[in-house]
Protein backbone atom coordinates (compact mmCIF):
# COMPACT_ATOMS: atom_id res chain seq x y z
CA UNK A 1 0.00 0.00 0.00
CA UNK A 2 2.71 2.35 1.04
CA UNK A 3 4.47 1.82 -2.55
CA UNK A 4 1.40 1.94 -4.58
CA UNK A 5 0.42 5.30 -2.22
CA UNK A 6 3.99 6.91 -3.50
CA UNK A 7 3.79 5.82 -7.06
CA UNK A 8 0.52 7.47 -7.05
CA UNK A 9 1.91 10.43 -4.88
CA UNK A 10 4.87 10.91 -7.68
CA UNK A 11 2.87 11.08 -10.71
CA UNK A 12 0.25 13.49 -9.44
CA UNK A 13 3.51 15.82 -8.40
CA UNK A 14 5.14 15.02 -12.31
CA UNK A 15 1.21 15.67 -13.69
CA UNK A 16 1.01 19.11 -11.26
CA UNK A 17 4.34 19.79 -12.75
CA UNK A 18 3.24 19.75 -16.22
CA UNK A 19 -0.07 21.53 -15.82
CA UNK A 20 1.83 24.68 -14.26
CA UNK A 21 4.32 24.38 -16.77
CA UNK A 22 1.80 24.40 -19.65
CA UNK A 23 0.51 27.99 -17.49
CA UNK A 24 3.70 29.79 -17.72
CA UNK A 25 5.05 29.04 -21.10
CA UNK A 26 1.87 30.02 -22.55
CA UNK A 27 2.27 33.49 -20.86
CA UNK A 28 5.49 33.70 -22.09
CA UNK A 29 4.24 33.01 -25.34
CA UNK A 30 1.29 35.25 -25.37
CA UNK A 31 4.21 38.43 -24.57
CA UNK A 32 4.30 37.99 -19.64
CA UNK A 33 7.72 36.86 -18.99
CA UNK A 34 6.52 37.27 -15.10
CA UNK A 35 6.76 33.65 -14.80
CA UNK A 36 10.00 33.17 -16.96
CA UNK A 37 11.70 35.63 -14.37
CA UNK A 38 10.55 33.87 -10.96
CA UNK A 39 11.93 30.58 -12.90
CA UNK A 40 8.57 28.97 -13.27
CA UNK A 41 8.81 28.12 -17.41
CA UNK A 42 10.51 24.67 -15.90
CA UNK A 43 10.01 21.05 -15.28
CA UNK A 44 11.82 21.29 -11.89
CA UNK A 45 9.12 20.44 -9.61
CA UNK A 46 10.78 22.09 -7.01
CA UNK A 47 9.70 25.26 -8.59
CA UNK A 48 6.30 24.24 -8.49
CA UNK A 49 5.49 23.08 -5.37
CA UNK A 50 3.36 24.84 -2.16
CA UNK A 51 4.38 22.58 0.64
CA UNK A 52 0.59 22.25 2.20
CA UNK A 53 -1.09 21.62 -1.38
CA UNK A 54 1.47 20.05 -2.81
CA UNK A 55 2.89 17.82 -0.62
CA UNK A 56 0.72 17.42 3.29
CA UNK A 57 -2.80 17.08 1.46
CA UNK A 58 -2.31 15.02 -1.51
CA UNK A 59 0.38 12.24 0.32
CA UNK A 60 -2.74 12.42 3.29
CA UNK A 61 -5.70 12.30 0.53
CA UNK A 62 -3.56 9.27 -1.28
CA UNK A 63 -3.00 7.40 1.85
CA UNK A 64 -6.55 8.28 3.36
CA UNK A 65 -8.28 7.33 0.91
CA UNK A 66 -6.28 3.80 0.40
CA UNK A 67 -6.97 2.84 3.85
CA UNK A 68 -10.99 3.69 3.10
CA UNK A 69 -10.95 6.44 5.01
CA UNK A 70 -14.08 8.97 4.31
CA UNK A 71 -11.62 11.94 5.69
CA UNK A 72 -10.26 11.67 2.25
CA UNK A 73 -13.10 13.51 -0.08
CA UNK A 74 -12.54 16.55 2.42
CA UNK A 75 -8.49 16.76 0.98
CA UNK A 76 -7.60 19.44 -1.77
CA UNK A 77 -4.73 19.62 -3.20
CA UNK A 78 -2.17 22.17 -6.06
CA UNK A 79 0.84 23.38 -6.45
CA UNK A 80 1.85 27.00 -6.74
CA UNK A 81 -0.16 29.18 -8.65
CA UNK A 82 1.76 30.33 -11.77
CA UNK A 83 1.83 34.54 -11.76
CA UNK A 84 0.91 36.35 -14.78
CA UNK A 85 0.31 40.25 -15.66
CA UNK A 86 -2.82 40.79 -17.49
CA UNK A 87 -1.11 44.30 -18.26
CA UNK A 88 1.62 42.25 -20.28
CA UNK A 89 -0.63 39.96 -22.78
CA UNK A 90 -0.65 41.45 -26.31
CA UNK A 91 -4.29 40.43 -25.75
CA UNK A 92 -5.52 40.61 -22.42
CA UNK A 93 -9.16 38.67 -23.44
CA UNK A 94 -7.70 36.15 -25.52
CA UNK A 95 -4.53 35.18 -23.99
CA UNK A 96 -5.81 35.12 -20.67
CA UNK A 97 -8.02 32.37 -21.76
CA UNK A 98 -5.03 30.46 -23.58
CA UNK A 99 -3.21 30.96 -20.55
CA UNK A 100 -5.69 29.54 -18.10
CA UNK A 101 -6.65 26.39 -20.84
CA UNK A 102 -2.93 25.60 -21.42
CA UNK A 103 -2.58 23.55 -17.55
CA UNK A 104 -5.38 22.01 -18.63
CA UNK A 105 -4.55 20.95 -22.44
CA UNK A 106 -1.26 19.61 -20.71
CA UNK A 107 -2.95 17.14 -18.68
CA UNK A 108 -5.42 16.50 -21.77
CA UNK A 109 -1.57 15.35 -23.92
CA UNK A 110 -0.09 14.08 -21.30
CA UNK A 111 -2.81 11.46 -20.91
CA UNK A 112 -2.37 10.70 -24.44
CA UNK A 113 1.17 9.79 -24.22
CA UNK A 114 0.56 7.84 -21.05
CA UNK A 115 -2.07 5.78 -22.86
CA UNK A 116 0.51 5.45 -26.13
CA UNK A 117 3.13 4.21 -22.92
CA UNK A 118 0.41 1.77 -21.87
CA UNK A 119 0.20 0.08 -25.43
CA UNK A 120 4.02 0.10 -24.91
CA UNK A 121 3.64 -2.25 -21.67
CA UNK A 122 1.07 -4.06 -23.41
CA UNK A 123 3.63 -5.26 -26.02
CA UNK A 124 6.44 -5.80 -23.82
CA UNK A 125 4.34 -7.82 -21.49
CA UNK A 126 4.68 -5.58 -18.81
CA UNK A 127 1.40 -5.63 -16.80
CA UNK A 128 2.97 -3.22 -14.26
CA UNK A 129 3.72 -0.53 -16.69
CA UNK A 130 0.00 -0.89 -18.36
CA UNK A 131 -1.32 -0.59 -14.85
CA UNK A 132 0.53 2.52 -13.86
CA UNK A 133 0.62 4.32 -16.95
CA UNK A 134 -3.51 3.27 -17.01
CA UNK A 135 -4.21 5.12 -13.34
CA UNK A 136 -2.00 8.17 -14.35
CA UNK A 137 -3.47 8.93 -17.79
CA UNK A 138 -7.29 8.64 -15.77
CA UNK A 139 -5.48 10.86 -12.81
CA UNK A 140 -4.50 13.38 -15.43
CA UNK A 141 -7.63 13.87 -17.17
CA UNK A 142 -9.40 13.74 -13.70
CA UNK A 143 -6.89 16.83 -13.09
CA UNK A 144 -7.99 18.18 -16.53
CA UNK A 145 -11.45 18.11 -16.09
CA UNK A 146 -11.55 19.08 -12.47
CA UNK A 147 -9.41 22.57 -13.34
CA UNK A 148 -12.33 23.41 -15.75
CA UNK A 149 -15.06 24.14 -12.82
CA UNK A 150 -15.75 27.70 -13.64
CA UNK A 151 -15.19 28.46 -9.85
CA UNK A 152 -11.75 30.74 -8.69
CA UNK A 153 -9.19 29.82 -8.35
CA UNK A 154 -9.66 27.17 -11.23
CA UNK A 155 -8.88 27.87 -14.68
CA UNK A 156 -12.13 27.41 -16.19
CA UNK A 157 -13.30 30.17 -13.82
CA UNK A 158 -11.16 32.55 -15.79
CA UNK A 159 -12.07 31.53 -18.65
CA UNK A 160 -15.59 31.93 -17.76
CA UNK A 161 -14.72 35.46 -16.20
CA UNK A 162 -13.63 36.68 -20.09
CA UNK A 163 -16.22 35.12 -21.67
CA UNK A 164 -18.57 36.87 -19.80
CA UNK A 165 -17.06 40.06 -19.44
CA UNK A 166 -16.42 40.37 -15.93
CA UNK A 167 -15.10 42.83 -13.40
CA UNK A 168 -11.78 41.71 -12.04
CA UNK A 169 -13.29 42.76 -8.19
CA UNK A 170 -15.77 41.54 -8.80
CA UNK A 171 -13.97 37.84 -9.73
CA UNK A 172 -11.50 38.24 -6.68
CA UNK A 173 -14.54 38.89 -4.24
CA UNK A 174 -15.81 35.29 -5.37
CA UNK A 175 -12.50 34.24 -5.25
CA UNK A 176 -12.51 34.97 -1.83
CA UNK A 177 -14.71 31.86 -1.42
CA UNK A 178 -13.69 29.67 -4.23
CA UNK A 179 -11.98 26.60 -2.09
CA UNK A 180 -15.19 26.65 0.39
CA UNK A 181 -17.23 26.37 -3.04
CA UNK A 182 -15.12 23.69 -4.10
CA UNK A 183 -15.59 21.25 -0.86
CA UNK A 184 -18.93 22.22 -1.11
CA UNK A 185 -19.52 20.60 -4.87
CA UNK A 186 -17.29 17.89 -4.27
CA UNK A 187 -19.70 17.09 -1.15
CA UNK A 188 -23.06 17.00 -4.03
CA UNK A 189 -22.98 13.32 -5.25
CA UNK A 190 -24.26 13.92 -8.76
CA UNK A 191 -21.65 16.80 -9.11
CA UNK A 192 -19.13 14.18 -7.98
CA UNK A 193 -21.09 11.64 -10.55
CA UNK A 194 -20.68 13.94 -13.55
CA UNK A 195 -16.66 14.56 -13.03
CA UNK A 196 -15.94 10.82 -12.42
CA UNK A 197 -18.50 10.64 -16.00
CA UNK A 198 -16.40 12.98 -18.01
CA UNK A 199 -12.95 11.96 -16.54
CA UNK A 200 -13.82 7.72 -17.12
CA UNK A 201 -15.70 8.21 -20.82
CA UNK A 202 -12.69 10.53 -21.76
CA UNK A 203 -10.49 7.80 -20.35
CA UNK A 204 -12.14 4.56 -22.21
CA UNK A 205 -12.39 6.42 -25.41
CA UNK A 206 -8.87 7.41 -25.85
CA UNK A 207 -7.68 4.15 -24.67
CA UNK A 208 -9.28 2.33 -27.01
CA UNK A 209 -7.68 4.84 -29.75
CA UNK A 210 -4.59 2.19 -28.82
CA UNK A 211 -6.45 -0.40 -28.96
CA UNK A 212 -6.42 -0.76 -24.83
CA UNK A 213 -8.79 -3.24 -23.15
CA UNK A 214 -10.49 -0.42 -21.08
CA UNK A 215 -12.81 -1.60 -17.81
Amino acid sequence: MIVNGLLMYIGLLVLLTFHEYGHAWMALKCGDDTAKLQGRVSLNPIVHIDVVGTVILPLLMIFLSMAGSGLASFLVGWAKPVPVNPHNLRNPRMDDILVSMAGPWMNLALAVVLMALARVGMMVGSDDLVSLSLLTARLSLMLCFFNLIPVPPLDGSHVLRNLIGMSHETYYSIARYGFIIIIVLLQIPTFRWLLSSVTQGSWMIIGGWFGLPMR
